[in-house]
This record gives structure tokens, C-alpha cells and sequence, in this order.
């Protein structure tokens, strides 16, 4: 995996920015823990987002230390169904990087999110910038599922989620839906708004048996059983973002 060549160690920079490079988290993310207080520059609690800092100052987060990453990670895990996306859980459920742990010793996170239900393709990694790009709704990156209902599949909805459906004055559209047989449904998302298919499938009183994410962008789960997982290559890397519309050379 690529070392962080790009972050001279004396640069100032954005708190954010600096805790992204950190792999506290994605830049969103680390906005909204500074915004909560939990976050002190040699001693002094961080106040504003455009405070700047370098990897001379001691920077802490909710007390504890971080330092810039040497060594970027970018990890595709195939998530079991039960395990939840979140660095921790206040219900003690599993947490799907947990599993990553006995391989990786950087502090990975996870980008975009799978429910505690639902199977299948997720990024780690403790690059914020690599994250930050692929999580924003302006990326367009195609997220492929693979869907089975528990009872034939209501006759419109494939056609009505490619033109879009409305539910309770949410709009939902997917790029494409395609019936594999009179239960399953294969589903291309671009933008996934939260529980997005199984609001769909609600709203026709479809009952879902499972949902399994298949692909995102270049990169699927083929080969890996669920709970493994593998580094992403440089390429794959690289395809990624170049497949993100709001990516710039």
C-alpha cells in the first residue's frame, strides 16, 4: 500500500483536514467531532474549523493522541449480515471493524454504510480524502445489489424505481433494475439515500429475504466469502476515483 508521500510532516492544515490524514475519519466526519468539542491542539480545545494544525503540535481527540498515518490502507470487506457500520456500538452488536483488526493496525473506517441486515461490498480505509470522494453524493459511483423478496416481486417495481418513486416525500431512483427471476432483482444505485431499496421495497409491501451488495465502481465481493477481505490494489485504487464525477487530476 501507498505511504503518505503528500503530507509534508511541517505543512500546516486545516484541523479537519489534518485529522482526515489522521484516519480519525472522513473530513465530514471530523468536522462534526469538532465541532462537539472533542478535539484539543497542545492542550487548547479547537473552536473554529478553519484552525490549522501540523504534525509538530500535539493534537488530541477526546483526549487521545493521533498522529498522521504513514501507510494509506484501502480494504474491500465482503460485511456479514449482523454486523453494524460504526466504529463502535452502544448495543454491544458486532461491528463489522472488528474484523479487520488482527491484520491492521491503523484505525480503519468504513465508506458509506450496509445496515445490520443487509450483506456485502465495503471500503475501509484510514484515507480521508480517498473517502471523502467516494462518500459524497456528487461521486455517482455505482453501487450494484443483488435483492431476493420473499414473495414474487410486485409487477411495476422494477420499472417505477428506474423512473423514480416518491416515498413519503422522499424521491428514490435508481440507474437500473433488472428482474433475474420472479424474485430477484438486480439494482444499480448512484447516489443510495439511507435504507433506500428496502424503503422501495416497503412501499410495494415487498418483504425482503436478503440483500447483498455485490459491486462498487470497478471493485466486487467475487471470490470472498462473507467476513473476508482483501486490499484493494493501487489500479483498483486509482479506477475509483477516477470512476467519481467529482474527481479532478
Amino acid at each position: 500500500m501507498p505511504v503518505n508521500e503528500n503530507i509534508p510532516q511541517k505543512e500546516e492544515m486545516r484541523i479537519a483536514q489534518f485529522m482526515a490524514h489522521c484516519g480519525v475519519a472522513s473530513r465530514r466526519s471530523c468536522e462534526e467531532i469538532i465541532l462537539a468539542g472533542r478535539v484539543t491542539i497542545n492542550g487548547a480545545p479547537v473552536e473554529t474549523l478553519g484552525t490549522k494544525a501540523s504534525a509538530k503540535d500535539t493534537v488530541c481527540v477526546d483526549g487521545k493522541q493521533i498522529h498522521l498515518e504513514e501507510t494509506m490502507r484501502y480494504v474491500l470487506l465482503n460485511k456479514p449480515i449482523g454486523y453494524v457500520c460504526s466504529s463502535s456500538d452502544e448495543k454491544d452488536r458486532p461491528v463489522a471493524c472488528d474484523l479487520l483488526k488482527e491484520k491492521y493496525s491503523e484505525r480503519l473506517y468504513n465508506v458509506g454504510r450496509l445496515d445490520m441486515f443487509s450483506s456485502g461490498a465495503i471500503i475501509f480505509t484510514n484515507d480521508g480524502e480517498f473517502a471523502a470522494k467516494l462518500s459524497h453524493p456528487s461521486a455517482e459511483l455505482e453501487k450494484e445489489y443483488v435483492v431476493e423478496s420473499m414473495q414474487p416481486l410486485p409487477k411495476f417495481l422494477a420499472k417505477d424505481f428506474e423512473k423514480g418513486v416518491r416515498v413519503e416525500n422522499v424521491f428514490y431512483k435508481c440507474k437500473s433494475a433488472v428482474e433475474l427471476n420472479s424474485h430477484k432483482l438486480k439494482i444499480i444505485l448512484v447516489e443510495g439515500k439511507n435504507r433506500e431499496i428496502r424503503r422501495v421495497f416497503e412501499h410495494y409491501e415487498a418483504v425482503i429475504k436478503y440483500l447483498n451488495r455485490v459491486r462498487i465502481g470497478c471493485v466486487s465481493i467475487e471470490g470472498l466469502a462473507p467476513g473476508e477481505f482483501r486490499d484493494l490494489s493501487k489500479e483498483e485504487v486509482r479506477s475509483l476515483l477516477k470512476l467519481c464525477k467529482n474527481y479532478k487530476m
